[in-house]
């Protein structure tokens, strides 16, 4: 809801800027006024896809051993599904290495899934079968739904953090 507040918010403001004009100004034409009218939309837009994107990234947290991990999450039914479990209490996975690129874990139950074929890379966080979390430190082809990518660690630094022994990974609500 504070979402909704706050596009709200920036819509009557640029409107009550748009419409304020000095008094010896002329009328506006329909074409000035449709022009205006874009530009509104447009912010509104970004304003709106800039909130739910920092919402999504706020709302779900994951560390990997402990380390706490910044991960941009995917906006499907996935990562819903994934949120709701971790919004009843923090998901622990033990997870296992895997072929020399990914780290892979039950996640304890199946989750609703739409599986695309997917070329990965370091970072990406995927679910696998519905009910498998991977998390790769290399490159994999294979039909994933895709849940998210690690955006603060190198491809280097997921390989020390990934590749030396199984993990845990702990996915929780912040």
């Amino acid at each position: 809801m504070s979402a909704f507040k706050e596009i709200l918010s920036i819509g009557l403001i640029v409107l009550s800027l748009a419409s304020c004009k000095p008094e010896s100004s002329q009328k506006i034409s329909g074409t000035e006024a449709s022009a205006i009218s874009e530009q509104v939309q447009e912010i509104i837009t970004a304003a709106a896809a800039d909130i739910e994107k920092r919402e999504t990234e706020t709302m779900l947290g994951l560390a990997i051993n402990g380390t706490p991990v910044t991960v941009e999450w995917e906006n499907n039914e996935s990562v819903q599904a994934l949120r709701e479990l971790a919004a009843a209490e923090p998901v622990t996975v033990q997870m296992s290495m895997y072929g020399g690129f990914e780290q892979v874990g039950y996640l304890g139950t199946s989750i609703v899934r739409k599986d695309v074929q997917t070329t990965t890379s370091a970072g990406d966080i995927v679910l696998y079968s519905g009910s498998n979390i991977v998390i790769f430190y290399g490159s994999n082809s294979w039909a994933y739904a895709r849940l998210g990518h690690i955006t603060d660690k190198t491809a280097g630094e997921l390989s020390e953090l990934l590749g030396n022994g199984d993990v845990t990974i702990t996915i929780s609500m912040k």
